[in-house]
């Protein structure tokens, strides 16, 4: 599908590169860039214990003033969380103006639990949305923004890490396939970059010990892509102990992918792990972008 608008989500505290990224990928192909910026997250923290210092006070004393200083502490919170978004805000306003004027910037204040929800009614009206290094890196903030923009949406996700060239016009591009609706999803979502590019690989981990098709593994994806202009070619790949994501991940190196467009997994209740996996692969081994749908 043609991208007309992009969704770019950076944190109150964040620097403005992600929102340069994905200026740069709407000045490409000629999109709407809408940026939503949040809040952070609090830090959860256990209350500290009684010091000895009011240990002779009454307990019901000592009560009384935490939960007037409770009130206080997230009033004044909230004034300097309201503070910080104005003024990210105004940066980003004034970064494009000057680089990318078709825009808007959305401001939310919000606890944890509304992270995603705020993320999700964006997404949902944004062909995709971007991931860039300092989202990505943001171990409060992250995985909830993934959380909202990919699971909850059925819309693609680009995860662009740190040092990765951001292109939507990928010259060459691997494709992790299993014959799985997600997979299938990702290259639906990916298919102008995929028809646009100079050279599709469709990779297969192990398919040759599980396949039970008549035709050759991957050769039905290989001719779908192939109808729709896509150059493609199959790899069937041995993993020899290792997992499917490190095998597509030394693949795509060895093939100088540009990017991997692949499927997301995972239920309500691994959300979280799967994003720490997605990011420790991504952080660690290869430094691309990654095109990814549920």
């Amino acid at each position: 599908m043609a991208f007309k608008s992009l969704l770019s989500v950076a944190g109150a505290d964040h620097s403005d590169r992600d929102v340069r990224t994905a200026a740069s990928l709407c000045a490409e192909v000629g999109a709407h860039l809408s940026v939503l910026i949040l809040s952070p997250p609090p830090l959860v923290m256990s209350p500290p214990p009684l010091s000895d210092g009011i240990s002779e006070w009454p307990r019901q004393r000592a009560h009384a003033i935490a939960a007037l200083e409770k009130p206080y502490r997230q009033i004044e919170r909230f004034s300097q969380d309201a503070a910080s978004l104005e003024k990210t805000s105004r940066q980003i306003h004034k970064l494009l103006r000057a680089t990318w004027r078709c825009y808007d910037v959305d401001v939310v204040n919000c606890d944890q639990a509304s992270v995603g929800d705020a993320v999700r009614q964006r997404a949902l009206c944004n062909d995709l949305t971007i991931v860039g290094p300092a989202l990505l890196n943001d171990i409060n903030l992250g995985p909830l923004v993934i959380n909202g923009s990919l699971f909850d949406t059925g819309k693609p996700v680009l995860v662009v890490p740190e040092g990765a060239e951001a292109t939507l016009s990928p010259r060459r591009v691997l494709v992790g396939w299993d014959s799985r609706a997600e997979a299938s999803r990702s290259v639906r979502e990916a298919l102008d970059l995929l028809a646009g590019a100079e050279e599709v690989r469709v990779a297969l981990v192990d398919a040759e010990a599980t396949w039970t098709g008549n035709r050759k593994p991957g050769a039905d994806i290989a001719a779908y892509l192939t109808r729709h202009g896509a150059r493609v070619s199959v790899d069937l790949l041995a993993s020899a102990g290792k997992s499917a994501a490190t095998v597509l991940a030394q693949h795509a190196i060895v093939t100088s992918a540009d990017m991997i467009v692949m499927g997301a997994y995972g239920n309500r209740r691994l959300r979280e792990r799967l994003f720490g996996g997605v990011t420790r692969w991504i952080v660690r081994k290869p430094s691309l972008p990654l095109f990814l749908a549920r």
